[in-house]
């Protein structure tokens, strides 16, 4: 048995990549070991699938050559994906900043690649294990739990080990090291964050409790939702830092960013005296995370508080300095930072600069997006680009 090219990977990055082969002439595998393909883009986005953001660009994605991405990106934008999803007449909404979901569910988005992919010939085979890749003089030879296939090109589109319940593995990165080419070690990133036990303790009570918060550190600064859990923090500002942050690093954390709550306070002092601290701060706080902060607090009137006292409840809430214990690991992150280094591949194509023939595309590179919809453009834009050069 032989096709042109065998793809390693049923999720965004290898479905698009097969249509984009396939319905250019060559005769293509889709091989994937879950019995489903395209797992990740069904549980994204709450089951809604959070497919491209409008603001995509290279400034939202991280990788050891900021440059890699651009080719790619400049050649298939989101407006391309959103023709392709309105031929589907598949509805769509934008949430908070550019970012795009199914008014449906996301199944709507693996049907339509699907169906691309049938237009486009494609053969697929899920619940297959491929157990080893070599390459000959006349090509690849890949190994499966079924049998053995022969091709002229094999492209390597399975991802990385976040989220192992959907079966991630690392096996993109076995092949890559396989091949001699250079890897980038794979973190957890858009992943929760962990408190220490010390911290863990007296902030339990605050689980469920969301503000919009600015979280930074000393590299970048994101202004978005804050979650508090039993384990640490979540929400969308503390998963797109985690992807910055390194163990041992503190971050700071301004729970009321539009307000500067020291010249509030001083304010009201004089204003209003004998308002009670927790009245104050109940205007711009959820009660819950004001009950905490004024757990210490012996005075309850404002004129009965110095400017000390008002300028550390100030910092607590506009500076809070936090060092988390670590993060949730590849258990709840959504994405891997890390992957295949871009040095050894082409942007333009995705191929191996050492491997004719070997393409590397999607999560398994090291090119990781921001939260919301940014991961999914660069696997539209990695699988269109390699194939279109297959």
């Amino acid at each position: 048995m032989h096709f042109d090219v065998i793809i390693i990977g049923a999720g965004a990055a290898g479905m698009m990549c097969a249509a984009v082969a396939g319905q250019r002439g060559q005769s293509v595998l889709l091989i994937d070991h879950a019995d489903k393909p395209g797992e990740k883009i069904r549980i994204s986005g709450g089951g809604r699938c959070n497919f491209t953001n409008l603001h995509c660009g290279p400034k939202n994605f991280i990788s050891e050559n900021e440059h890699f991405c651009k080719s790619a990106l400049s050649r298939y934008t989101p407006y391309d994906f959103i023709e392709m999803v309105d031929a589907y007449k598949i509805s769509w909404h934008e949430k908070t900043l550019g970012q795009l979901f199914c008014d449906g569910r996301s199944q709507e988005i693996i049907d339509m690649l699907l169906s691309e992919c049938d237009k486009a010939g494609n053969e697929i085979w899920l619940g297959t294990e491929v157990l080893d890749v070599k390459k000959g003089d006349d090509g690849f030879v890949v190994t499966t739990n079924r049998q053995a296939i022969n091709c002229d090109k094999v492209v390597v589109a399975c991802g990385g080990p976040s989220i192992p319940k959907m079966g991630s593995s690392r096996f993109g990165y076995k092949l890559a090291e396989q091949f001699g080419l250079k890897m980038i070690e794979p973190k957890p990133a858009l992943v929760p964050l962990t408190f220490t036990d010390s911290l863990k303790e007296p902030l339990k009570t605050l689980s469920g409790v969301s503000v919009t918060a600015r979280v930074h550190n000393e590299r970048t600064s994101f202004d978005e939702d804050l979650l508090f859990t039993h384990r640490g923090m979540s929400g969308p500002s503390i998963l797109q830092i985690s992807s910055y942050w390194e163990p041992g690093e503190a971050i700071t954390i301004n729970l009321r960013p539009d307000t500067d709550i020291q010249t509030m306070l001083k304010t009201a002092r004089t204003d209003q005296p004998r308002q009670h601290i927790k009245t104050s701060l109940s205007q711009y706080l959820p009660q819950r995370l004001v009950d905490h902060i004024c757990a210490g607090v012996k005075k309850e009137r404002l004129a009965d508080m110095s400017d000390k006292e008002l300028i550390n409840i100030a910092l607590m809430i506009n500076e809070w300095y936090v060092k988390p214990a670590g993060s949730e690991g590849f258990r709840t992150a959504e994405v891997t930072k890390g992957g295949v280094g871009t040095d050894e591949l082409s942007s333009k194509s995705m191929e191996s600069k050492k491997v004719p023939g070997l393409y590397f595309i999607g999560e398994v590179v090291d090119v990781t997006g921001h939260l919301g919809g940014h991961n999914f453009q660069w696997a539209w834009a990695s699988g269109q680009a390699a194939g279109l050069a297959l």
